[in-house]
């Protein structure tokens, strides 16, 4: 493949990242180009992946269009690829980074949950899911952020993911069951707290309500500290942007805070602005760690 066919490739996969997801755009685009590229490719199979079973389609045509990525992506595990960018991309991906294919098919596997949806029962179901659709991520961007991966890496890389896919649903709340009739949040939490589906067909937030979020909340946010406690056994070089990733990430269930938990009819996000001084933060704290390194202070 020539350069020039190899840069249009990434940039379609850069423009899809740019679309969808401003903040992983924002916190990825300070990686190296290399690494940067890598992260925009894998970032367009998985955006793929999620139109097939969120995409405006009908349920019969999100299965064709499931089974035909998946068909494309046994294609490309042989090494006959389709002649699309994105292959075309994360083949290059493959040859340069130590990639693990089962992920990819894993996060297929979580598509497929989302056609057949059925409500967790417990935290441990909704977290299984989670893996299955966000910590596949984290597994998948583990060769291209870490060249000395480690079994206590893969762990906290899978933490990370399952803890952005826990904010994704506590910040979507109202959308996954107005506009998708799901309900993620799991029925033993619904339970526990007294808050019922009708309650939230009417859009209730009170104080049962305010505790079942900030429950989920709390999970999230252990695991955001699970990861970011290794973070310096990622490369020199991916420190930061990941970093980053993660407290922008984070910033959205504070979002819903400061918004008064609205989130059954409102849409929340981290603003550009706030996204600047979670970018300020995280480099100032860094070159405090780097400068504590090199004076041997704690």
């Amino acid at each position: 493949m020539d350069t020039e066919q190899r840069q249009a490739d990434f940039s379609y996969c850069e423009n899809m990242i740019k679309k969808h997801s401003k903040s992983f755009y924002y916190a990825f685009s300070q990686l190296p180009s290399e690494k940067a590229n890598a992260v925009y490719a894998i970032y367009a199979f998985c955006r793929t992946a999620d139109e097939c079973a969120d995409g405006e389609h009908s349920a019969i045509e999100k299965t064709r269009m499931l089974r035909q990525l998946k068909k494309e992506l046994d294609l490309f595990h042989e090494g006959a690829e389709v002649d699309k960018p994105l292959w075309r991309a994360l083949r290059h991906v493959f040859d340069t980074y130590d990639m693990d294919i089962n992920p990819f098919y894993d996060q297929l596997t979580g598509q497929s949950m989302d056609l057949a949806f059925i409500s967790p029962n417990t935290m441990n179901e909704l977290e299984k899911y989670s893996y299955y659709v966000a910590g596949t991520v984290g597994l998948m961007l583990l060769p291209i952020i870490a060249s000395k991966a480690s079994v206590d890496l893969r762990v906290a890389v899978i933490n990370l993911g399952v803890a952005m896919q826990i904010t994704n649903i506590l910040r979507d709340i109202g959308e996954d069951y107005h506009e998708k009739n799901r309900i993620y949040l799991p029925q033993e939490e619904l339970s526990y707290f007294h808050y019922s589906q009708n309650d939230l067909h009417n859009s209730l937030i009170n104080e049962n309500f305010i505790n079942l979020w900030e429950k989920l909340a709390a999970r999230a946010e252990s695991l955001y500290e699970g990861f970011l406690v290794n973070i310096d056994m990622l490369d020199a070089d991916s420190r930061v942007p990941v970093y980053l990733s993660a407290h922008i990430y984070r910033g959205i269930l504070d979002a819903v805070r400061n918004n008064g938990y609205q989130c059954l009819t409102k849409r929340n996000y981290v603003t550009k602005e706030k996204m600047a001084q979670i970018n300020t933060s995280v480099i100032r704290r860094f070159d405090l760690w780097e400068g504590e390194a090199l004076t041997g202070e704690n």
